[in-house]
């Protein structure tokens, strides 16, 4: 009885420590920041569409998370993490680490003047987003995997 104990214990214990390290690995948390984006993205696209009313502490929250996740983001590709947990990056990231930062600061000046304009209506959300979607749009067609 006792051994069964300990067995199913150890097995727990193991479980946990796997999606510890899971969670801890670049790759995750390049998919969960990646995440954070899609989420502000979505946020501002159901104000664009009409989904939801305009709410300038939403649209003033996307475009802070966009601005703060793209400045980390460049940080989370050392080297080694190229591959692995499903990963959507290509090698080109590591081929042109500068170009890949350049993209990222890029999103950040976008997403930030837009903060500094701040949209007042649907329609000027439109127009902020637009701004930033190019912005993510030349990065994605460049450093992400195509499914």
């Amino acid at each position: 009885m006792k051994l069964k104990l300990v067995m199913a214990a150890a097995i727990v214990t193991a479980l946990g420590m796997t999606a510890a390290t899971a969670a801890d690995e670049p790759q995750v948390v390049r998919q969960e920041m990646m995440k954070k984006v899609g989420s502000a993205v979505g946020a501002l696209g159901a104000i664009v569409k009409g989904e939801k009313p305009f709410d300038a502490e939403v649209v003033k929250a996307s475009l802070t998370t966009m601005a703060d996740v793209a400045k980390d983001f460049p940080n989370h590709f050392r080297a080694g993490t190229e591959v692995g947990l499903d990963t959507e990056a290509t090698t080109k990231i590591w081929e042109t680490p500068e170009d890949f930062k350049a993209k990222s600061d890029e999103l950040v000046k976008v997403a930030e003047a837009q903060l500094a304009a701040m949209p007042t209506d649907q329609a000027s959300t439109g127009a902020a987003m637009k701004a930033v979607g190019a912005t993510c749009s030349s990065c994605h067609e460049t450093y992400r995997l195509k499914k």
